[in-house]
């Protein structure tokens, strides 16, 4: 909004007198309602006097005058009665200084008032108005940090991507189950407050506790998502021990057992797309033998590829459920287990997203060492292709 304000005022300001810039902006906080003087002293460096006065002209009424002030005149400008005000003020916020120690304001928040406080003790006289003014003149306006670079990333990644997705229309087309796996975030179970709002009857929030310890909480919940990419359906199991290997390859298993067997009844392949790290990380042991005996018992041959470290983000059930299941539980105290399975259970989509869930109970024990032996015994094809990442398990016997 401000954006725009500034563009409309620069367009017309030089056209405009005195007069007309203030019914001008006036008539623009009107429009905008609560808040509109301030908006539009920011964006255009008019007093919020100055913006008042002309909206009590606008309620009595404007009538022509042929009295206008003539250019110029009036009080002289901050930048005539105290030069090289605007050179300080922009010391003070430009990137390299206040990336400098020893900067006054290099561990405050540079708000317009702290900004001209630190100006006023070094001897200059302005206001907090004036200094938003000065701001936009010198081409500045807020900016939040923008979360845009990923950081190194592996040399193999885009090949990486590229066999996933090869791989995923190949079991697609063959009517083979692709799914993508991952544990959502830890919710503690308890009186707290869930972020996001919900409709209620007006003044009537919904109460909880002010802290958020989790000495307070009942539980910690942990979300552990299967989601089936040809149909656009997911399983949920919500853990209450620990996120083990074991406790995502049992998730899948139930997933198998209550959906995906029914889903794909001639199916004799599975491929899973998981994160490179995590409970089902390529590196975790268990997890590839949870996997073998999985394979063992229900006679699949399990394909498994990983995104390359860094790149969860575009795991599918990262967009494909878990951003629904936040969004259907918005403001709604996590009070019990039951509540988020339910919460989870009942979360829809125009796009035709189903999902069942379901409490998983058991306790899963952390630490368990799986021997060389172990590992030599499973049934295991690394692709030629980062067989870290990419592997197949086959059913034994």
């Amino acid at each position: 909004m401000e954006a725009v304000i500034v563009a409309k005022y620069a367009a017309v300001a030089p056209v405009l007198n005195e007069r007309a810039r203030r019914l001008w902006a006036a008539a623009e906080s009107r429009a905008i309602g609560y808040g509109g003087d301030a908006l539009v002293s920011e964006a255009t460096g008019l007093a919020r006097d100055t913006i008042r006065h002309g909206r009590d002209e606008i309620a009595l009424g404007i009538e022509a005058t042929g009295r206008i002030r003539r250019a110029g005149a009036g009080r002289p400008g901050i930048e005539e009665t105290q030069p090289g005000v605007k050179a300080a003020l922009e010391e003070l916020v430009a990137p390299l200084t206040r990336g400098d120690p020893m900067s006054p304001l290099r561990w405050t928040c540079k708000s317009r008032a702290k900004l001209a406080s630190t100006l006023s003790i070094d001897g200059w006289r302005v206001s907090s108005t004036t200094v938003g003014r000065l701001l936009n003149e010198l081409g500045y306006s807020l900016q939040a940090v923008q979360k845009s670079r990923e950081g190194a990333s592996h040399p193999d990644r885009n090949e990486q991507f590229e066999l996933i997705n090869a791989t995923a229309a190949s079991y697609l087309l063959r009517k083979q189950p692709v799914i993508s796996v991952d544990t959502k975030k830890k919710e503690l179970i308890g009186d707290f407050k869930n972020g996001g709002r919900e409709w209620q009857p007006r003044a009537t929030p919904e109460k909880t506790l002010v802290h958020d310890f989790p000495s307070d909480a009942t539980g910690k919940a942990i979300p552990y998502g299967v989601y089936d990419m040809g149909r656009n359906e997911a399983w949920v199991s919500v853990g209450r021990d620990h996120d083990t290997p074991e406790f995502a390859v049992a998730s899948i298993r139930q997933w198998w057992k209550m959906m995906g067997m029914r889903a794909y009844p001639d199916a004799d392949e599975l491929f899973i797309t998981a994160d490179a790290g995590g409970s089902n990380g390529y590196r975790a042991r268990a997890w590839k033998l949870g996997l073998q005996e999985f394979a063992d018992k229900d006679r699949l041959r399990i394909r498994v590829s990983h995104f390359p470290p860094g790149t969860s983000k575009w795991n599918k059930i990262e967009h494909r459920l878990f951003c629904h299941i936040t969004q259907n539980w918005r403001g709604k105290p996590l009070r019990t287990f039951e509540t988020i399975v339910d919460l989870i259970g009942n979360t829809r989509t125009n796009a035709g997203l189903r999902v069942r869930a379901k409490l998983d109970s058991r306790t899963y024990k952390t630490g368990i060492e799986i021997t060389k032996g172990e590992m030599r015994a499973l049934a295991l094809q690394p692709h030629m292709f980062h067989g870290e990442w990419n592997y197949e398990l086959q059913p034994r016997g």
